[in-house]
């Protein structure tokens, strides 16, 4: 089946069970005939000696249609819808005579410009879980780390090795602590689920904690030392996981051309979702950028089987600069 999605402020798209394509009426130099009934060549009978002429009646016709196009879904608005009310514990009773908003499964299709299997798969890679066993809901951040912080201490005074997380002890150990869906959550985000011996496991994933900590010690900060940043994260993961900056591609930014070097804060999600408005706020952060650097923020918004090349080629304009090949952008940036 197929069903056009869109707001009455948005272009409307078409979706099946897992693409999404943009619609444009095209115009055709053929008149399309509507014939009820309307036989083919093939559906008559291939005698000739039994053909008649069937008289039928046209019942309209048109001049255009409708071209499909695949394009990117439009995701942005399902992590916005859901950070409008963030999960923040049980302890958190909200009045629920407020107009907080909940959204099931259901409800983001009708809102959500994407088909079913691009949305369930974002509400994965965005680490969304189910309250109350309907309502989607983005952990709050400080949650989210306290969470972790609590499995993280666990494993550390168990001395369990990182590869070997048993959920039924964390369970057991943390259910007093925060509700038992939600540990087992923060695995199922953090950690890779498997079966030994009948019991289920849990593998760290040692780049994504480091990049969660990573978020938590820049969030307060508007640039912090590069040096003196690499010394305190390194001191906070737990241990046994080494940092490194390629963790934190599409999160952080580095200033080398400041002295001393510093790095801050800077999430792809919250970039905008068109491509040139995309373009035009990451010029506005930085006058030049090298592919290295660029690459995290616009791989997103390659469509299939383009590029970040061509999307280079498309809305910048490159240049040398100490023998380093680095993009600006193609018109004034206000």
């Amino acid at each position: 089946s197929l069903v056009i999605r869109g707001e009455k402020d948005e272009r409307a798209v078409l979706c099946s069970k897992d693409k999404t394509y943009d619609m444009k009426i095209a115009d055709t130099s053929n008149m399309l005939l509507f014939i009820p009934g309307c036989k083919t060549p093939e559906q008559l009978n291939a005698d000739p000696a039994s053909c008649n002429v069937i008289h039928s009646q046209i019942a309209g016709f048109s001049k255009n249609y409708w071209e499909l196009r695949r394009c990117r879904p439009k995701l942005k608005k399902l992590r916005k819808l859901l950070m409008e009310d963030p999960y923040e514990g049980p302890s958190i009773q909200k009045d629920q005579t407020l107009t907080f908003s909940k959204y099931t499964t259901e409800d983001l299709l009708s809102l959500i410009q994407a088909s079913e299997e691009e949305i369930l798969h974002q509400l994965q890679v965005i680490d969304a879980c189910k309250i109350e066993g309907r309502y989607w809901r983005i952990l709050e951040f400080n949650y989210e780390m306290k969470l972790l912080d609590h499995v993280t201490q666990l494993i550390d005074s168990e001395s369990w090795s990182l590869n070997k997380v048993p959920l039924r002890t964390c369970l057991e150990e943390l259910g007093s602590l925060e509700p038992r869906e939600m540990i087992e959550h923060i695995l199922l985000s953090y950690g890779r689920k498997y079966v030994d011996d009948g019991e289920v496991y849990f593998e760290m994933r040692e780049d994504k904690i480091c990049r969660a900590v990573a978020q938590m010690l820049l969030q307060n900060a508007v640039k912090f030392n590069l040096s003196e940043f690499q010394e305190v994260w390194q001191q906070s993961v737990p241990e046994g996981m080494t940092t490194r900056l390629d963790q934190l591609k599409g999160l952080a930014l580095v200033d080398k051309s400041s002295r001393p070097e510093t790095i801050f804060l800077l999430k792809v999600e919250d970039l905008p979702e068109d491509n040139q408005e995309r373009f035009n706020s990451l010029f506005r952060i930085r006058e030049k950028w090298t592919e290295v650097d660029i690459t995290p923020y616009i791989q997103d918004l390659c469509a299939e089987k383009q590029t970040v090349g061509a999307l280079l080629t498309k809305y910048a304009r490159s240049s040398m600069l100490n023998g380093v090949k680095v993009y600006n952008s193609r018109r004034p940036i206000s």
